[in-house]
């Protein structure tokens, strides 16, 4: 016990003795001014002396002037300090009254710092920045800012996180979170004029974001609804029977539909979406296919303008022209096998496809355009003596699928995002196996092809030690796929089973339906206020409710005006009022011409100033230029203005 007390004594000690540092260095910086006072007043004293002495003498005396060295005090001398005992170090203790005191204060800075929200980028926001080169710049999605939205207001409770891509802690200390929408205007503008943009470039983060043009959506729309996620859908199906029903006698959910694919919508097309299911099935086999969302998450290749020219370079459609899917479309199995080349990529070597019929669709081996390394055999089951002879390359794998295929065929697969990426192709209707069953209760842990074959199929495969089998593979996941449509929605499925939220994306079968961003943003007693101009005010009301009349039900409020000045000046008004606070403004295309450009790009910059000037503190300040159809993506400033604490 004795040595425990004389090391907590000595950890005391070296505690007093580090917070005394401040305390000693100003004493003893007092004390250094004082002497170097002293000195000069001697040395001017002396100086005196020395010219009366010229003075009176008529001749330069030859002696030099004697300087004391005498180190004694003198009695005018007040020397150093009383500032304590001296430790070891020779530096001052602090008495205990002191040290209290002392440590009091920078316990209440510390906790003042604590206390405070703190906004920063994870590695996918980071590679959204616009700081980063094009080519390996990632953007973000509108429902990415979305998230973050619902985030701010109801943390944990949120249907979405922001993780993917942000954080945000102690979200329940930001006053406000304000959103300027800048419509028509583009990263293009941005960075072509960066220095009409004095107050923009003085936030902190800058961030592509893919414009919801792009991919034919608009920006009230996508960052308005919210896809439903699985106790969300439980609760409307329990109430009104199914989510059809739900959409048409509930104001709080929608269908939305999107896609950025061609589709071609025939009356045909129409007439089989609203016809029965397929013979087998259950349920609509339509509602298992991923969302737009969802596949982006998944890292599935999507014709989205900006990426085709980047990251999808050399990508192609499996189609030119889709038709509309439906609960009968074809489904097909597909599975590929990849070697590793000269390059250190992973290349297409093997390509399965199989049909509802457990048949064979398409099979063929594909010759790399580099040199294969290492065949992977144990794992892609394919070795040197079966290439040998293989002619047939990736452009010719592409041509007979394209080929093949029917407009609305649905393609199934395990992670199916891989199998695409090797194909360098594209496909609007998915459904993966690693997301409609699920065993371990969370959407972003994958449960293994194999494991799930013998859990619900009660077969064996991927035991050979060749290698695998892409046939196999395709064959079981057709199987595990029509088992699920023989069930239900909900079959196979430890997330949707268990009746637990989705937190990292997107349920599948609710993929069509949606609820309101802006009512789950009110559920904690927050408020809420949408300014927009001229009819941009009212497409907000309508994804609150969509029966709605007048300006808002008291958490929720919306205001219109004429011109983009008013809907600024509003926002600006009402931005220490609601937790939350958009606003949304319009600039015409001939507002950006030549004439009028510079004078334009000013004046946004003005409104980003007036935003930041009229918030409280602390609170989190977003600008988006939501993009241009010709000119490409939009950019998203973040700016989290709080208190500096000394």
């Amino acid at each position: 016990m004795k040595a425990v007390s004389s090391k907590r004594k000595d950890r005391l000690e070296n505690k007093k003795r580090k917070m005394a540092a401040l305390v000693n260095i100003t004493q003893l910086n007092e004390y250094d001014r004082a002497n170097n006072k002293t000195k000069m007043a001697r040395l001017e004293e002396t100086s005196t002396i020395i010219e009366d002495s010229n003075q009176t003498k008529p001749e330069p005396s030859t002696k030099k002037v004697k300087i004391s060295h005498n180190t004694e005090k003198s009695p005018c001398d007040p020397g150093p300090p009383l500032i304590g005992d001296l430790g070891p170090s020779g530096k001052p203790k602090l008495n205990g009254a002191e040290f209290s005191e002392l440590k009091k204060m920078l316990r209440n800075k510390t906790n003042r710092i604590r206390q405070q929200p703190c906004f920063r980028l994870r590695d996918m926001g980071e590679n959204a920045s616009v700081a980063l080169d094009l080519e390996l710049r990632m953007p973000l999605f509108l429902s990415d800012l979305q998230h973050l939205i619902m985030y701010s207001q109801i943390g944990p409770h949120s249907p979405y996180s922001p993780a993917r891509w942000c954080a945000l802690d102690k979200y329940n200390k930001l006053a406000n979170f304000n959103l300027l929408i800048v419509e028509n205007v583009s990263l293009y503008h941005f960075s072509a004029h960066e220095s009409m943009f004095p107050n923009l470039n003085n936030f902190t983060h800058q961030l592509e974001v893919v414009t919801p043009k792009a991919y034919m959506s608009d920006i009230v729309r996508d960052l308005s609804m919210v896809p439903l996620t699985g106790t969300q859908m439980k609760k409307f199906v329990d109430k009104f029977g199914t989510l059809e029903s739900a959409v048409t006698q509930s104001t709080e959910v929608f269908d939305t539909l999107k896609n950025s694919f061609p589709i071609e919508r025939t009356e045909e097309d129409a007439d089989q979406h609203n016809g029965n299911v397929a013979v087998a099935d259950k349920f609509s086999r339509t509602k298992l296919l991923l969302s737009g969302w969802q596949m982006v998450e998944e890292n599935f290749p999507l014709p989205i303008k900006g990426l085709m020219e980047r990251k999808y370079r050399g990508y192609v459609l499996t189609k030119d022209l889709y038709g509309d899917v439906t609960p009968s479309s074809p489904m097909y199995a597909l599975d590929c096998e990849m070697c590793r080349t000269s390059t250190g990529d992973l290349e297409l070597t093997r390509v399965s496809v199989v049909d509802e019929n457990l048949k064979t669709f398409y099979d063929t081996l594909v010759k790399p355009d580099n040199k294969i390394v290492d065949y992977l055999t144990q794992y892609s089951g394919i070795n040197a003596k079966m290439m040998k002879n293989v002619t047939k390359k990736l452009a010719d794998v592409q041509q007979d699928l394209r080929r093949l295929l029917p407009k609305d065929a649905i393609i199934v697969g395990q992670s199916l995002s891989n199998d695409f990426h090797a194909l360098k192709m594209m496909h609007p209707y998915v459904i993966d196996t690693s997301v409609i069953f699920n065993l371990t209760g969370d959407r972003t842990r994958k449960t293994k092809l194999q494991t799930l074959t013998r859990e619900f199929l009660r077969e064996r495969i991927q035991e050979s030690k060749k290698g695998h089998c892409s046939t196999e593979d395709s064959l079981a996941c057709m199987k595990l796929t029509q088992l699920k449509l023989k069930k239900s929605v909900f079959y196979g499925d430890a997330v949707m089973g268990g009746g637990n939220d989705v937190r990292a994306y997107p349920d599948m079968a609710t993929s069509q339906y949606a609820t309101s961003m802006l009512r789950q943003c009110a559920k904690m007693d927050s408020t809420v206020h949408v300014a927009g101009v001229d009819e941009l005010a009212a497409k907000y009301r309508f994804y609150v409710d969509k029966n709605a009349e007048g300006r808002g039900d008291g958490q929720i409020t919306f205001a219109s005006a004429h011109t983009n000045d008013g809907v600024v000046e509003d926002l600006c008004r009402n931005a220490g009022k609601h937790n939350v606070n958009i606003g949304h403004v319009r600039v015409s295309d001939g507002d950006l011409c030549d004439i009028s450009r510079s004078e334009t790009f000013r004046v946004i910059d003005n409104w980003t100033k007036k935003l930041n000037d009229s918030c409280k503190m602390p609170s989190l300040n977003v600008v988006l230029l939501g993009g241009h159809q010709d000119s490409g993506n939009g950019v998203c400033f973040m700016f989290l203005k709080k208190e500096f604490i000394k």
